[in-house]
């Protein structure tokens, strides 16, 4: 990923105002471990701060990194004077090894822009043994609660009209990350729903990555987006909150310590 692809004012902006569903996906895990707490920890391709956020509730100090400058700045107004939490501008891949290693590394929304194969040994570098490492993603789906129509237009307009860009969506296995000193604990599926009202959901969907990829190519103005949105969504809100559909997944992995036996979670 290049650092101009995320790095705007308005697509940072935007980013501030998406759904915080970082927080349930940080106490699920939370709970899952034990009900742990951590010292220090990292996260990597922070965007404008939620996934940050959410990490601090369970650690005492927090670093937060993008690639993008305009990411850190709307991160940094999302969080407020928080002197625990700290940012950097760095790549995945090329990642500041801090003094202190983290005892967690979470990456939300970003492995699919990141080389693994620079990144693992990279960010194992910077975190404890026994160390975690989060890997975690969610979007908005073809589903809103009790709503056809919501689904057919989704196929058979936005889709089409703003077809989805190459992204690597493969998933990890335990012999991907096995040569990197890491174990694969576990893998969740999630499925959450937040509500949103139609001008919240059109702003929602402007900062959609298969969207602002014909808006900076010039391809459309982003008037004629906005408007685009307005006009074929109006029929399907008709004045009310929807419940939309978020899915994703949650992998757990942990850094193995010479010598240890790591045990695999269930479920």
């Amino acid at each position: 990923m290049k650092s101009t692809d995320f790095d705007t004012k308005r697509i940072a902006e935007g980013y501030r105002n998406r759904p915080f569903l970082h927080r349930q996906v940080i106490e699920t895990f939370q709970e899952d471990i034990g009900g742990r707490h951590f010292a220090l920890g990292l996260d990597i391709g922070c965007g404008a701060g939620l996934s940050t956020k959410a990490l601090k509730a369970i650690c005492e100090r927090v670093i937060g990194s993008d690639i993008s400058p305009e990411m850190i700045r709307a991160a940094q107004e999302v969080c407020g004077q928080d002197e625990t939490i700290t940012y950097i501008v760095s790549s995945a891949e090329e990642i500041a090894i801090p003094e202190e290693k983290a005892d967690i590394v979470t990456a939300a929304g970003a492995i699919q822009w990141i080389d693994r194969a620079l990144f693992l040994p990279r960010v194992s570098q910077a975190m404890k043994e026994n160390g975690y490492l989060l890997i975690y993603d969610f979007a908005i789906s073809d589903d809103m609660q009790g709503n056809q129509p919501y689904t057919d237009w989704w196929h058979n307009q936005y889709l089409k009209e703003f077809p989805r860009p190459y992204r690597n969506e493969s998933v990890w296995r335990n012999e991907d990350v096995a040569p990197y000193g890491f174990r694969m604990l576990k893998q969740r599926n999630l499925e959450m729903v937040y509500s949103f009202d139609l001008a919240s959901f059109i702003g929602f969907m402007m900062i959609q990555s298969n969207v602002n990829a014909r808006i900076d190519a010039g391809e459309r103005k982003e008037e004629a987006v906005y408007q685009w949105f307005r006009e074929t969504l109006s029929p399907i809100f008709h004045g009310e909150k929807q419940g939309l559909v978020f899915k994703g997944y949650s992998w757990y992995l942990q850094k193995e310590a010479y010598g240890t036996v790591t045990l695999c979670f269930t479920g």
